[in-house]
């Protein structure tokens, strides 16, 4: 692709397993670049998810394709996080509500130094609500709505 879509667009991806990585990996595909944050003691449960072949794991080499990736505990990386945010276009992330903001990294704090950022924050089941605070899974919210 000579002039890809997504060319010139910088996507920061401190999401993890399937949702958040694939929303990241098809901004990869249409030309993006995508930054991968994974915290250094526990990096993204995908890359040891699911089926090898010749010692690769199979899903990471499809949801980690189109990314480079940089270790970073967000808790205590808040201003290299910061650093990161000011020069990406959007930010793909899914921690449980409220996470983020506990580290000094919400919508608000990611806004103030990058105004024209576009956050995308996935859930099992929403930023608001009774269940709010669960973690949430493809399966499971399946389940919830009989769709499974």
């Amino acid at each position: 692709m000579s002039n890809p879509a997504l060319d010139g667009v910088r996507v920061i991806d401190a999401s993890t397993l399937f949702a958040g990585p694939m929303t990241a990996m098809f901004l990869g595909d249409l030309g993006a670049e995508v930054i991968k944050v994974e915290h250094p003691d526990k990096p993204d449960p995908a890359r040891g998810h699911g089926p090898t072949r010749d010692g690769h794991n199979l899903w990471w080499k499809t949801l980690g394709r189109n990314k480079r990736c940089l270790t970073l505990d967000l808790s205590r990386g808040r201003d290299l996080f910061l650093r990161l945010v000011a020069e990406a276009d959007t930010l793909v992330e899914n921690f449980r509500p409220g996470t983020l903001e506990r580290w000094g990294l919400g919508p608000d704090d990611l806004l103030r130094v990058n105004p024209r950022l576009v956050i995308t924050r996935i859930t099992g089941f929403g930023q608001v609500g009774p269940y709010a605070a669960r973690p949430g899974f493809g399966t499971l919210a399946g389940t919830v709505r009989r769709t499974v």
